[in-house]
């Protein structure tokens, strides 16, 4: 099997789970509490173990999640009513956008562009809940840096700079449209401002010992 062919069946595999991701998603917002608290976004919130965090942390809140891997700020756009309105949250925190970062001809502009779309039809379908933009945590391209083609894809334009960058951009973002915005990175890098290595899996997604350092950073706002 050529190069090419394995990537469009990595691709198609792909596509597909995030439809049946979607799919669940549909039957559990079915019978979901309205008014409560939502994470949504792509693979970085998809992973975050909230509930059993949750539950070992002693914190009496009922959490959704509603993250799915892959995603882009346009992907989002398309499934608002899967990831957002059905659950009718009164509290919305968002981690979407790093995978516009690293796809090619990645502008931090078309980004933002995207981003104030998902939060103006937020805003209007829910105008009384509560916003919070997370911050993209940092990544580790040197000491988990994957084998192959694909890993040096994924760090051509994901690195620490443009995520500070785009970190700006979306506490700018959250101030102009009356959001809130959460650095939860404090305690995750390491000397060298990357995402410290115990952490992460492969210098993207994390751990659960990860996880429990951004908890506590944004445990003040659930």
């Amino acid at each position: 099997m050529d190069m090419q062919k394995a990537m469009e069946m990595m691709r198609a595999r792909a596509v597909q789970e995030q439809q049946d991701r979607l799919q669940r998603y549909r039957v559990l917002n079915e019978r979901v509490k309205k008014g409560e608290i939502l994470f949504t976004g792509s693979s970085l919130m998809e992973q975050f173990p909230i509930d059993e965090l949750r539950m070992t942390e002693g914190i009496d809140a009922v959490i959704y999640n509603r993250g799915v891997g892959g995603f882009t700020t346009q992907d989002m756009l398309q499934y608002m009513e899967e990831m957002v309105f059905a659950v009718e949250p009164g509290k919305i925190f968002i981690n979407i956008g790093t995978n516009d970062i690293s796809r090619p001809g990645y502008l931090v502009e078309k980004l933002m562009e995207n981003y104030g779309k998902i939060i103006t039809m937020i805003q209007q379908r829910l105008p009384e809940a509560e916003i919070y933009m997370m911050a993209y945590y940092p990544v580790n391209e040197v000491d988990k840096l994957p084998e192959g083609e694909w890993a040096k894809g994924m760090f051509a334009t994901r690195t620490n700079e443009n995520i500070r960058i785009a970190n700006q951009a979306v506490e700018r973002l959250a101030g102009e449209m009356g959001c809130h915005y959460i650095d939860v990175n404090e305690g995750l890098t390491d000397e060298s401002g990357r995402l410290k290595k115990e952490y992460t899996i492969e210098g993207i997604h994390m751990y659960a010992n990860g996880y429990r350092v951004v908890l506590e950073n944004l445990r003040k706002y659930l």
